[in-house]
């Protein structure tokens, strides 16, 4: 597998863990990391879908997941380079949203600005008890690039995605619970075991049918309901012509585990 310079990436049977690696600037993003993690996650989109099930995106150290953008590296772009690193970060996480395999994030300590946008790209977010989210950009005289102020809206709600995007408040992980933003809190001790463990659970279901859900929950989020009901008969019964369903299907008769093949 290829080594990467802001990255580590893991394999643990059908999950893979990707990591920032930068934690002597709490992980923070520049346009290398950003591209990084849009080839990382490239290779997931071209991938077998069988051979990796289910990511797990976290950061180095016990400090952060992501603290932010990398102000220094952010303060004497001109306003075409803000565009182009805008749009490289905005890529990352259309591709997240659109890989085949579910992704997760898992949040230690800090997850600020470009964190947070990180974080939301991804389909599930669990915190440690000691994460912190926040879209502070307006202190430094911007907003959210990454997607923040778009993500979050749809995550918890216009007037309070609003209200955070325009505090700049930084808010604990039980109270992103509370808001949504997060699924799970956990100990951070506890919290790796945790993701990775979801994971697996995921990657024994049908990986077809893990990818459809994926697609027509994000198609059909934004669409009126009529619509989004459409995709969703469309979805189910396109999985009636693969070899997973009748496996599937089979097994439940037969009262056994099924024997998933992505086929």
């Amino acid at each position: 597998m290829k080594e990467f310079k802001t990255l580590l990436i893991e394999d643990r049977g059908p999950i893979r863990i990707i990591t920032v690696n930068r934690p002597e600037v709490l992980n923070a993003l520049n346009p290398t990391v950003v591209s990084e993690l849009y080839e990382a996650f490239a290779m997931l989109e071209g991938a077998h879908p069988g051979d990796v099930r289910g990511v797990v995106l976290c950061g180095a150290g016990e400090k952060a997941f992501v603290a932010g953008a990398d102000i220094a590296a952010m303060a004497d772009m001109s306003e075409d380079d803000a565009m182009t690193f805008a749009s490289a970060g905005h890529a990352v996480g259309d591709l997240i949203a659109n890989l085949p395999v579910p992704v997760m994030a898992a949040v230690q300590g800090f997850a600020l600005g470009g964190g947070c946008e990180l974080a939301l790209a991804c389909d599930f977010i669990y915190a440690s008890a000691k994460a912190r989210f926040g879209q502070p950009e307006v202190k430094l005289g911007v907003i959210p690039g990454f997607g923040g102020s778009q993500r979050l809206l749809r995550r918890i709600g216009l007037a309070r995605a609003m209200e955070l995007c325009m505090t700049g408040e930084m808010i604990r992980a039980e109270r992103a619970l509370e808001l949504g933003l997060v699924n799970k809190v956990l100990a951070p001790e506890e919290l790796m075991e945790a993701a990775v463990t979801t994971m697996e659970t995921i990657a024994t279901m049908g990986p077809r049918a893990i990818a459809k859900v994926k697609r027509v929950m994000h198609e059909g989020a934004e669409r009126p309901l009529e619509a989004a009901n459409q995709i969703e008969v469309e979805g189910f019964a396109s999985l009636f012509n693969t070899e997973d369903q009748t496996e599937g299907m089979r097994a439940f008769i037969d009262k056994r585990s099924p024997d998933f093949k992505n086929a």
